[in-house]
């Protein structure tokens, strides 16, 4: 009994469908007193990785829509304020990279990693 070809392609690809369907893995930060990583408060990082390098705090826009389409001014300046963000670096010491990991609404929201500030 011979099965049609393309019930092949679908044995193939539905595992390939599935893995790109798979979230990203999110970075986390290895630090002396423990890892630090998405979802931490500002004072688990302190605590894991002591006091960053430098610190910087902005005020970032907020979006509306799937189309991540930031708020227009009139309206953002009287209805919507911005989200403060902070961004703080960690130097990780000779042969790596640094780490900048950033905070939205006083959790980390990212840790990437790079040779310089970003």
């Amino acid at each position: 009994m011979s099965v049609p070809m393309k019930w092949w392609h679908l044995l193939f690809a539905a595992p390939a469908l599935l893995l790109a369907g798979a979230p990203a893995q999110a970075e986390s930060l290895r630090c002396s007193g423990g890892i630090a990583a998405e979802g931490d408060s500002r004072v688990a990082v302190v605590y894991k990785c002591g006091q960053p390098l430098l610190q910087d705090t902005f005020c970032a826009p907020v979006f509306y829509g799937s189309f991540l389409h930031p708020v227009p001014q009139p309206f953002a300046n009287a209805y919507v304020p911005c989200q403060q963000v902070d961004e703080w670096l960690y130097e990780r010491g000779p042969g790596n990279l640094v780490a900048t990991v950033r905070f939205r609404l006083g959790k980390v929201q990212s840790i990437t990693y790079g040779r310089s500030p970003q």
